[in-house]
């Protein structure tokens, strides 16, 4: 064989050799690729399983601490009692009345309905003064002031004004009728106790007898 044939085998052989190399290279380069992407994805689909089940585990935590909120709520109203009224009966009056035509006179029972029972022990305290008050009212009712429903509703609440004055609680008098100011002259609205302010809230009538 002659010397450029033997350098054309040559050559010949070697570029099958390279051809090879170079696919494999490529090859190689490819799988990388690849390998560095499922590794890419699979670490995507781990971090969004592992957050998704972080959720759930914070949903199932959440409600696993609702729930003994809600069965507390219950037991709590359950174990609520209706707050039950205090009453404090005073002794009955007896007084004369102001009618000028005839000796008349009234025996009236009062019952003070208060917030609490404290409420009823501090109001002892004020007894003497309470009585006083609802004495001088009573003095100065006639047998006609007294004889219809809506005097004796008038009268329960004029006792609860009078009854609270002794600790300093004024009431605004829901009866009194208000005076015109003079010309030129602006009244002046006084500032009175509301009824949250007064221990008593109510007057009631445990008898009434007019004679």
């Amino acid at each position: 064989m002659s010397a450029p044939a033997a350098a054309a085998a040559e050559h010949g052989d070697a570029a099958p050799k390279k051809g090879k190399k170079k696919l494999i290279i490529i090859l190689a380069v490819v799988g990388l690729v690849l390998a560095l992407g499922g590794g890419g994805a699979a670490f995507y689909m781990k971090k969004k399983h592992a957050e998704e089940e972080a959720a759930l585990a914070e949903e199932g935590g959440d409600a696993a601490h609702a729930a003994p909120k809600k069965e507390k709520k219950k037991e709590k109203k359950k174990d609520d009692k209706p707050v039950l009224p205090v009453f404090v009966p005073l002794d009955p009056f007896v007084v004369n009345l102001a009618d000028r035509e005839a000796d008349r006179y009234a025996q009236i029972g009062v019952t003070l309905q208060v917030t609490d029972a404290k409420a009823g022990e501090d109001l002892k305290v004020y007894m003497p003064a309470i009585r006083n008050n609802i004495l001088m009212l009573l003095a100065h009712k006639t047998s006609q002031d007294l004889n219809t429903v809506e005097g004796k509703e008038k009268l329960a609440r004029q006792i609860l004004r009078e009854a609270v004055l002794p600790m300093g609680i004024e009431l605004e008098d829901e009866d009194e009728v208000e005076e015109a100011p003079a010309p030129g002259k602006k009244k002046k609205r006084r500032q009175y106790d509301t009824l949250e302010d007064s221990p008593i809230k109510t007057v009631q009538f445990s008898s009434f007898i007019i004679q």
